[in-house]
């Protein structure tokens, strides 16, 4: 009867010991399909609330958010709209760098607004990106610092230069081409 209990005790410690390599190899696996999908803006999340726990749980409700706000493609006239806009935008970067930095940031809002984006508040705008363009984000973000450098005229045309591609890459991939509504 005593060897029963032994058993039956080994059985238990072993189940108990599968269950916890079992959630370990989840949690293992939840972390690089997270990190797969977001790249760099994963390890940022992670550094900016501290553990990769909340990091994880920020990120599924941003793709909750997101799936909520049923974004949209815009529409055959809406994208030849924006595309004549901003080419106008880069034509004016030549002898108006600043003011086109303030234009390019404007377009990115209005098309954000036009799919459904929600756009009063900066970080919800690139957390709400970040879902559908992760490999942009991290460039969104530093268009958007240089956009205020710039708006204290303390931006050099390197920088606005650069934001302006930052911006470029953004605005391509919102406009969505690929899958344009008719």
């Amino acid at each position: 009867m005593d060897s029963i209990y032994f058993i039956l005790g080994v059985v238990g410690v072993l189940v108990l010991i599968g269950a916890i390599i079992g959630l370990g190899f989840a949690r293992r696996k939840r972390t690089e399909r997270l990190h797969e999908q977001y790249g760099p803006e994963y390890d940022h999340t992670v550094e900016t609330l501290g553990t990769e726990k909340k990091a994880q749980a920020e990120l599924d409700e941003r793709q909750k958010h997101v799936k909520a706000l049923e974004i949209h493609p815009l529409t055959v006239d809406e994208r030849d709209r924006y595309l004549t806009e901003w080419k106008a935008v880069q034509s004016k970067f030549v002898d108006e760098p600043g003011k086109a930095i303030v234009d390019a940031d404007r377009l990115i809002m209005e098309v954000m607004q036009l799919r459904a984006y929600p756009v009063a508040d900066f970080d919800q705008r690139a957390a709400d990106i970040s879902v559908n363009y992760p490999a942009l984000v991290t460039n969104y973000r530093a268009a958007r610092v240089i956009a205020i450098k710039n708006e204290q005229n303390l931006a050099n045309t390197e920088e606005l230069r650069q934001a302006m591609i930052y911006y470029r890459s953004l605005f391509e991939e919102l406009l969505d081409l690929e899958a344009v509504a008719v």
